[in-house]
């Protein structure tokens, strides 16, 4: 008898256990199918920050709503942006660091698959075929040589009361993730391009031209402006006999010396092939059409090229002068916003239209290098030749100073 009450207290026991046990660890039990990839890489295959060769950047402008693309190749040995007319970029450095950061992106949180919740975090796809005008985000797409996309995200907005975080989602799919991340993506052409346009220093600077005229165009004659001529020996600079305000002049040559574009349009083929040739403008009805349309004209009496807005000469110690002229308002998106504000917001952008020239004569006067003049005038002459280059309306006031900003 009390052999069959142990028997019968150890099998109530084990059961006892057994029971426990399976709620404690329930086979059949599972992470929820909304945290089923929390904390894993966006794309585990993508290794190697090298392997890009093209990325792709659509942002979107909710003041316009309009989506604007980028996009940089590396194509025939060299960097281009075929969404601006294969403008030669400069994003090896920074295509390779961007790759980088996305490279590691983790899905760190889960926030939502409900779709009707994309626009509030600011993920809609800019291309996608939303109702929503708002809520679209950053689209951006890295591809290997082969075109195989190797990382594709929408960006969206800031994840609140988190520093460092931003709601993300893979292009196609539902689920919103918030992640940490300091990757800089821009989608604007000036972060990819030469930043050092002309290549001049304020310290060898020796005389600036400004010659304010426009074109009539209506009468078909010039309407002349002031003429200024800024000269500098040693450190002073001089507006012919008056000495010109300091603060006025380090904002003319920080001007000239951090000058930047926001874009450019190609000039047409003969129109580059004359410019490099340094052979004067062949007048046919492609460039006559193309440069009335960005405010430039060819004088028929002596050949001169002129300008709606004017023009300025300068002249630096290594035997250069550079003639700047300033055209039509140059057409294309409006700016949004941030874009503005990154320029500077001083009004309509312009059209620049680049020319250069070497002078032994203007070296020796001004006791330059000669040998550097020359080879930066072959460099810079085919690199101008090719493009009308638009700047912002902050840099076209900067670059077009009156006397009496300058006293």
């Amino acid at each position: 008898m009390q052999k069959e009450l142990r028997q019968t207290l150890i099998f109530c026991l084990v059961a006892a256990v057994l029971a426990t046990a399976a709620v404690v660890v329930d086979p059949g039990a599972r992470t929820p199918d909304i945290l089923s990839d929390q904390g894993e890489l966006f794309f585990p295959d993508f290794t190697d920050p090298q392997a890009p060769t093209v990325i792709e950047v659509i942002d979107y402008n909710e003041e316009t709503a309009t989506a604007t693309p980028l996009k940089v190749e590396y194509r025939d040995d060299k960097w281009l942006i075929p969404s601006h007319r294969d403008y030669p970029a400069d994003a090896e450095d920074r295509l390779a660091s961007t790759a980088a950061a996305l490279m590691e992106l983790t899905k760190d949180f889960v926030v939502t698959e409900n779709i009707d919740d994309h626009a509030e975090y600011g993920v809609i796809d800019p291309f996608e075929e939303a109702a929503s005008l708002s809520g679209r985000g950053k689209r951006v797409t890295l591809r290997d040589s082969e075109g195989e996309i190797l990382a594709d995200f929408v960006i969206g907005n800031e994840v609140e009361d988190k520093p460092g975080f931003r709601y993300m989602r893979i292009p196609g799919q539902r689920r919103v993730y918030a992640v940490e991340t300091d990757a800089d993506v821009s989608a604007q052409f000036q972060d990819w391009i030469e930043t050092d346009l002309l290549k001049i220093t304020i310290d060898a600077l020796r005389r600036v031209q400004l010659n304010s005229y426009s074109i009539n165009e209506r009468l078909g004659r010039v309407e002349q402006g002031e003429r200024l001529t800024l000269s500098r020996k040693d450190d002073d600079w001089r507006l012919g006999s008056r000495t010109p305000d300091s603060e006025a002049i380090e904002a003319l040559t920080a001007a000239l010396d951090n000058l930047r574009i926001v874009d450019a349009q190609a000039k047409p083929e003969g129109l580059t092939q004359n410019l490099r040739a340094q052979e004067g403008i062949e007048l046919t009805m492609e460039s006559f059409q193309s440069l009335r349309g960005k405010g430039y004209f060819i004088n028929q009496m002596t050949g001169q090229l002129l300008s709606n807005e004017g023009e300025m000469l300068v002249d630096t110690a290594d035997g250069l002068q550079y003639t700047l002229r300033f055209g039509e308002i140059a057409d294309g998106p409006t700016p949004s916003q941030e874009e503005d504000e990154a320029e500077g917001a001083g009004g309509e952008r312009r059209y620049l239209f680049i020319t250069v020239a070497f002078s032994q004569a203007r070296a020796d006067e001004y006791g330059g290098d000669a040998e550097k003049g020359q080879e930066l005038e072959e460099e810079l002459r085919n690199r101008f030749a090719n493009w009308y280059y638009v700047i912002s309306g902050a840099d076209f006031k900067s670059l077009r100073p009156s006397r009496s900003d300058l006293l």
